[in-house]
């Protein structure tokens, strides 16, 4: 008899962003990316050239997080209402973003380390095999770009049998995005190789080579910091703006008597946030006049209220 009341109460944890265009466009990437990785460490190693060389590891780490990425877009669809995850798989993404962020500050120091050992110890560069094949780096990367950079706002892909009973459309696919900024850095790489190898051709400047491997090394490490900035927040619980928390304490407040007692809100993925309000009244009303009053915070896709009757004179506590 209560299957109706149970039907309507019950809601999935369907978090996770779904992108399809995007993770097609990420594969396709990633093989061409994969394949001129290969070409250019080898023509960097054969050439002595590091700045190619660096392009090349450079190359190497957008494979690793293409793949990762991949990773996490199929591994949240394949378990994205599994019961095993309490609020579904939402941060599968962001672990992935933040394992790539390990991976590339590791990288970075390599190159910064390999750089600096051939800045001391400066070695023979054939610069027109070099130049050509970092030519072809900055194209790939261009295409890269080119293909990743119109998908960063897409349909959610589900909707969310929650509290509030909303769709998430176009939600920002912070995860693609990020993919989008690794490419323009590898893509900027990539010309600081070309420039320093016409300046060690034409004018002599061999040490420019790695020096533009440590620039290298030094842009990796701003995209690795920016990436933990992204995704720690979301793998730590952080809350929302202080701004955003205290409108939603109002809208609560501003309804009779309320008095919030307590607040939780924290990241169920990159576009989603769930929240457990406790509140005292002295003319305590259904659980869902509460969420209601909620209604207009998009982002509050999991509301979770404790209402507690006061039997003081709650509005002068």
């Amino acid at each position: 008899m209560h299957q109706h009341q149970l039907k309507r109460l019950s809601h999935q944890h369907d978090y996770a962003v779904q992108n399809n265009k995007g993770e097609r466009n990420t594969l396709i990437v990633m093989i061409i990316t994969a394949v001129t990785m290969v070409i250019e460490i080898i023509a960097g190693t054969l050439s002595g050239s590091m700045a190619l060389l660096a392009d090349g590891w450079h190359m190497a780490t957008h494979v690793a997080a293409f793949s990762i990425t991949l990773f996490a877009y199929r591994f949240a669809r394949k378990h994205a209402n599994n019961p095993y995850f309490s609020f579904g798989t939402g941060k599968v993404n962001a672990l992935g973003g933040f394992a790539s962020a390990v991976a590339l500050s590791v990288v970075s120091l390599m190159m910064f380390v390999e750089s600096f050992h051939r800045l001391m110890s400066p070695e023979a560069i054939s610069f027109d095999e070099a130049i050509a094949v970092a030519c072809i780096g900055l194209l790939v990367n261009v295409l890269g770009a080119w293909l990743l950079k119109d998908d960063h706002h897409h349909d959610h892909g589900h909707t969310h049998h929650h509290d509030h009973n909303h769709c998430h459309n176009h939600h920002h696919d912070h995860n693609l995005h990020a993919a989008y900024m690794h490419v323009l850095a590898d893509a900027l790489t990539s010309l600081l190789a070309i420039l320093a190898l016409f300046a060690g051709k034409y004018a002599g400047l061999n040490w420019l080579d790695p020096i533009m491997g440590i620039v290298g090394a030094i842009i990796i490490t701003v995209w690795a910091v920016r990436l933990v900035k992204q995704t720690s927040p979301i793998l730590l619980d952080a809350s929302i703006e202080d701004k955003t928390k205290a409108e939603i304490v109002k809208a609560i407040e501003s309804d009779q008597d309320n008095k919030v007692a307590d607040l939780h809100i924290w990241k169920l993925g990159a576009n989603d946030f769930a929240a457990i309000i406790t509140l005292v009244t002295e003319h305590p009303q259904s659980v869902e006049h509460y969420k209601s009053l909620l209604v207009d915070f998009k982002q509050l896709s999991h509301v979770t209220v404790e209402v507690n009757q006061c039997f003081d004179s709650c509005s002068q506590s």
